[in-house]
């Protein structure tokens, strides 16, 4: 018996001609945290709901594992938060996670991610948000997916344009004390995905399945 057959959700890969997309383990802390500490963003604004990134070293380091643990305890048939490390050439640059509550019923599907800033420009971004599409449409059955991004942040916006991703309206939030942000609520129905050329490969899903679908 190893840690696969404990948590048969570590079985779960996505690959793309360039990345791997794999449930984050603890083994990939310490590189993602080193990803985040290179920086993710530049200071004057951040892309992020919560300013995670604005925590000292000695406390981003810590939470991001906290985080991880957390979410990773919370996976459950029809409610989940998959965090995956998002791996080039085996070194992890970022993180990509796939939401959802009450599946069964709403087959609606939201994301979030980040990348490590030297990994930014190079289409990796989408890249990974399209595995994560082809993913949660084709194997997990979603028929909707959701995404948002503040309105000065035109790569974001940029990669759920490039996929297919529809505007579905405008919110108000206030990610730093002090500061307010409008953010564009994004909308893509299965039917619209702007597939990739390239064939999206997907291992240990059926061991992960139970976990994730009542």
């Amino acid at each position: 018996m190893d840690l696969l057959d404990v948590w048969p959700v570590f079985r779960l890969r996505l690959r793309t001609p360039r990345l791997e997309l794999r449930p984050v383990r603890d083994a990939d802390l310490p590189g993602l945290a080193q990803a985040a500490l290179d920086g993710v963003h530049d200071a004057e604004r951040t892309p992020f709901g919560f300013p995670w990134t604005d925590a000292p070293r000695d406390e981003l380091l810590p939470n991001l594992a906290r985080f991880v643990w957390r979410e990773r305890a919370g996976v459950a048939p029809d409610a989940w938060n998959l965090l995956f490390a998002v791996l080039e050439d085996g070194r992890p640059i970022g993180v990509q996670d796939l939401r959802a509550a009450n599946f069964a019923v709403l087959r609606t599907v939201s994301s979030g991610s980040w990348l490590t800033r030297s990994r930014q420009g190079l289409g990796l971004g989408t890249e990974m948000r399209a595995a994560l599409l082809g993913f949660a449409f084709d194997h997990l059955g979603a028929t909707v997916a959701e995404s948002e991004a503040y309105e000065w942040n035109s790569s974001s916006l940029a990669v759920s344009t490039k996929l297919g991703y529809r505007d579905n309206g405008i919110a108000r939030r206030s990610p730093r004390a002090g500061v307010v942000e409008d953010e564009v609520r994004l909308r893509l129905e299965a039917s619209e995905f702007r597939r990739p050329e390239w064939e999206l490969e997907v291992e240990g899903f059926e061991a992960a399945r139970p976990f994730l679908l009542a």
